[in-house]
């Protein structure tokens, strides 16, 4: 059972609990293969996750705080690239070496990259610079191995919701503070949205490994699971991922309310979603800084519920992100990210002018201000941080409350253990042709797919 701040949701992960014996030994920075650490040698690190030229707004925002970062740190030279993370890719840019010193990676990578000595451990850098002790001690177990040993650094946490569109729930006379809390409820609504409005009234997220992704997140909502705890075998060829499929081929084919794309990433799906044309997807709340933003959706018209349960409460899946250093990186390397990367991402809760200024800034750049989410901090700093903040908020709070109830009660499920992304991409074509072929058998597509994730599993 997770408690909620007015802001955001306290964080209780039941998969994730830590013993942080190991974050608070008191030992100093070790002198390893990196060399010893030197504060005040000259030090060159390369972020990645530049913003594209297409935003040049957020580039701005970019450089200016690199510049500033600078002029704090005089003897640290900062790069950047715009190398981001992308489950296609990921892999083969660690085996390349073609990294940057630091940048974002999924939830999903570390449980097999600190085996793989992908990672180096930034334990004692990490106290070197200050930033253990804000940090949320059940969020670190995502980046630690059984030693307790830290290989990242946790920064941004979400659960999957339902967004919705409430311009076309009133349009269908459905009431936009109401969403859907069951599945039944889901196909309902549905019906009457693509009746009254000819929309789609609710779409799947199907390719670029998020089918998978959310076949996990409603096998989850159905009292399922897709992978064993230990990590060595699939689960997924049982009820809740076949009544999951089930529901989605029913949708599709009897219902014909889910419109008439079935290849969406992630991108894709919010643009249209935000353009008015589905009724329904599932996205974690940070859907609304795109849907807003970038695709030019009406705030009034976004609403966040509850993830959908059947015959639950079960449930709802996990993750997030998380800033990585290159293994290669020198120790002088890793503190002078680790001090960028607690700039960037740790300051602005522990200090109040910066909060205030960064709420500020991020309304001059037409960012947001109190959009509700999981903290990756101790909950009191979460909260500190909010009541400095309330004032500059700009987000309809209220038109997430389904969501926002929602961590009162259902359990947050971490993604699958092992090779969660390969698994991701190999049920990929179950969900594309589940939508795209009329007689499509679930049974054999889950028991090929079975079949081929466990190899997988199993190396």
């Amino acid at each position: 059972m997770t408690r909620v701040s007015r802001w955001g949701a306290r964080l209780g992960l039941a998969g994730l609990v830590l013993a942080a014996a190991g974050c608070a030994d008191g030992t100093t920075p070790s002198t390893d293969a990196g060399g010893a650490v030197d504060e005040k040698a000259p030090v060159t690190i390369t972020i990645g996750d530049r913003p594209t030229p297409d935003k040049p707004n957020d580039i701005a925002a970019f450089e200016r705080n690199i510049k500033e970062f600078m002029d704090a740190h005089p003897n640290i030279t900062v790069k950047s690239t715009e190398t981001k993370w992308d489950a296609q890719t990921f892999q083969a840019q660690v085996a390349g070496g073609s990294l940057p010193t630091v940048m974002n990676i999924s939830f999903t990578e570390p449980a097999n990259m600190i085996p793989n000595k992908q990672l180096p451990d930034i334990t004692d850098e990490l106290k070197l610079v200050d930033l253990t002790k804000d940090l949320n001690p059940d969020v670190l177990k995502i980046v630690q191995d059984g030693d307790g040993r830290i290989y990242g650094v946790p920064i941004d946490v979400f659960s999957v919701g339902l967004a919705y569109n409430r311009a076309l729930f009133q349009q269908a006379g459905l009431d936009p503070d109401k969403p859907p809390t069951t599945w039944d409820e889901v196909r309902q609504y549905a019906r009457q949205i693509t009746e009254k409005t000819g929309k789609a009234g609710y779409a799947q997220l199907t390719k670029d490994n998020t089918g998978g992704w959310m076949l996990t997140t409603m096998t989850y909502s159905m009292g399922g699971s897709v992978q064993s705890q230990d990590g060595t075998k699939s689960t997924f060829d049982d009820a809740p991922a076949k009544k999951a499929l089930q529901l989605l081929k029913d949708m599709r084919w009897s219902d014909n309310t889910m419109g008439s794309n079935f290849l969406y990433n992630q991108e894709e799906i919010r643009q249209d979603f935000a353009a008015g044309k589905i009724g329904m997807v599932l996205q974690a709340p940070d859907a609304y800084d795109m849907c807003v933003k970038n695709f030019g959706m009406k705030p009034a018209d976004y609403g966040h519920g509850a993830l959908p349960q059947d015959g639950g409460p079960h449930g709802t899946l996990t993750g997030g992100s998380i800033k990585m250093i290159n293994p290669k990186a020198s120790t002088n390397e890793i503190v002078a990210a680790l001090k960028w990367i607690k700039s960037q991402e740790f300051d602005k809760y522990t200090n109040e002018q910066l909060a205030v200024q960064n709420a500020k800034d991020s309304i001059a750049d037409r960012g947001f201000v109190g959009r509700p989410g999981i903290t990756p901090l101790s909950q009191e700093t979460y909260d500190r941080y909010n009541t400095w903040r309330e004032p500059y908020n700009n987000v309809p709070v209220e038109q997430f409350e389904g969501y926002v109830e929602s961590t009162r009660t259902l359990k947050l499920l971490p993604e699958p253990a092992n090779k969660a992304q390969e698994v991701y991409a190999l049920l990929d074509p179950v969900v594309q042709q589940v939508l795209t072929k009329k007689d499509a058998d679930i049974d054999k597509l889950l028991t090929d797919a079975a079949s081929k994730i466990d190899a997988r599993l199993a190396r």
